[in-house]
């Protein structure tokens, strides 16, 4: 079996410029001129976009659309400090502090809206929840 692993995947935006503001700023994404539209950078992982003017071939039979996807993100630091600069980005937190598994393992996650609606997450492995006694007490193999 030939090694594989993920290089992109496509989420729909309706608005470009309120996209890149959002992924920009609140996830730090390189933001990436593809034809008539953008994609977001985050080092070896792409989101393309499919989104206003982009005339996109081949796409899913049952394409997604804009505020259907549900993504996650690795935070590097510890999950409280997620929460923090989501505030001062005035993003609201959705749902958190919950116990996730992801492909490190368990960690420490909240959840918040992209401009289109769809769920973002971002999870933290540094102080995993499983230390935290007064969280949740599960593991939810999907995020």
């Amino acid at each position: 079996m030939p090694s594989v692993r993920l290089d992109h995947c496509v989420v729909h935006v309706s608005d470009w410029q309120g996209s890149n503001a959002f992924y920009r700023d609140v996830l730090g994404a390189e933001l990436v001129r593809a034809g008539a539209g953008w994609s977001y950078r985050f080092g070896a992982q792409q989101l393309n976009l499919h989104g206003p003017g982009v005339d996109a071939a081949p796409v899913a039979g049952i394409p997604v659309p804009p505020g259907g996807s549900d993504l996650c993100f690795e935070w590097s630091g510890p999950i409280g400090a997620a929460e923090q600069h989501l505030q001062r980005h005035g993003i609201e937190v959705e749902m958190g502090l919950v116990k996730r598994f992801g492909t490190k393992g368990a960690g420490s996650s909240l959840y918040f809206r992209d401009p289109d609606g769809s769920l973002l997450e971002f999870i933290s492995y540094v102080a995993p929840v499983l230390d935290q006694p007064d969280v949740e007490d599960h593991l939810e193999e999907d995020s």
